[in-house]
């Protein structure tokens, strides 16, 4: 991220200070300077409300000033400050306020009397700064609203994807990456008579019987090798001698970081549909 000279020179500059003179000195610096939005004001009880109407990219704020000082001005703009930056360069000649004014929130000091060059480049140094942390709060918002949509893009395909693949099979299916279903939509045990393990089934298993151990062990072998299949035929002959096929169509799923997390698919009983 660069900040240009341009948006710099045009940054929203309050000067507040009790003095006219002091007021007039830095109206005019800034000017020369090239600075295009400076206003200023002689009362310290305005400052908040014209904060919180314009944002100011930077406050000067004088330190001595009757009816309200800057230290309270500044307790009073931490309340008021929205993003939680304070953009205030203190403005003293009593050196022992520096650092209680840094102490409470101001970025920066400047002593009086002015020095111009002193002022000019701590204003533009502070600015850079301040216009740098603008822009990273604004990227940071733009990403986290890119994140939400796309969250909600990927939800709602999902969602589409469910409803299509329900529709156009007799089960959708994920496992988890043990091999055991997490979830299973449609009457996938019931057309399979068993409770499985594992799509390919559990070894060992007498509700296995009747299985054609070639295909199972070769769909096994797919999953166990995290490889996608696609209408994959499998078939069983049940206790009556009737034969059952079903075609099922599988892909591993994996975390952001790589990491296998299990499988999800479709699957239809052809039995039925011939």
């Amino acid at each position: 991220m660069i900040v240009r000279d341009p948006d710099i020179l045009n940054a929203n500059i309050l000067i507040v200070d009790d003095q006219e003179t002091n007021v007039s000195l830095l109206e005019q610096m800034l000017s020369e300077a090239g600075y295009t939005c400076v206003t200023s004001v002689m009362q310290p009880q305005e400052v908040c409300a014209l904060h919180r109407k314009n944002c100011y990219d930077l406050i000067l704020l004088d330190l001595q000033m009757p009816g309200m000082d800057g230290f309270q001005v500044m307790e009073a703009l931490k309340t008021n400050d929205a993003d939680g930056y304070l953009p205030v360069i203190v403005l003293t000649a009593q050196p022992g306020h520096k650092l209680r004014a840094l102490q409470v929130g101001a970025k920066d000091f400047i002593s009086k009397p002015f020095d111009l060059i002193e002022v000019k480049t701590r204003i533009h140094n502070m600015l850079e700064v301040r216009l740098l942390h603008k822009m990273l709060e604004n990227y940071s918002k733009t990403l986290e609203k890119k994140v939400a949509e796309r969250t909600a893009e990927l939800r709602e395909s999902e969602a589409r994807y469910r409803s299509l693949t329900e529709l156009a099979s007799d089960w959708y299916w994920e496992q988890d990456e043990t091999g055991s279903f997490t979830k299973v939509s449609g009457p996938v045990l019931e057309m399979l008579g068993i409770r499985v393990a594992t799509l390919a089934g559990a070894a060992g298993d007498d509700s296995m019987s009747g299985w054609n151990e070639v295909e199972r062990e070769l769909l096994q072998s797919k999953i166990a090798s995290r490889q996608p299949f696609l209408d994959f035929v499998f078939s069983r002959v049940n206790t009556d001698g009737s034969l059952q096929k079903f075609q099922v169509s599988g892909q591993p799923m994996f975390d952001q970081a790589s990491r296998f997390i299990g499988y999800r698919g479709i699957g239809i009983e052809l039995t039925a549909k011939n």
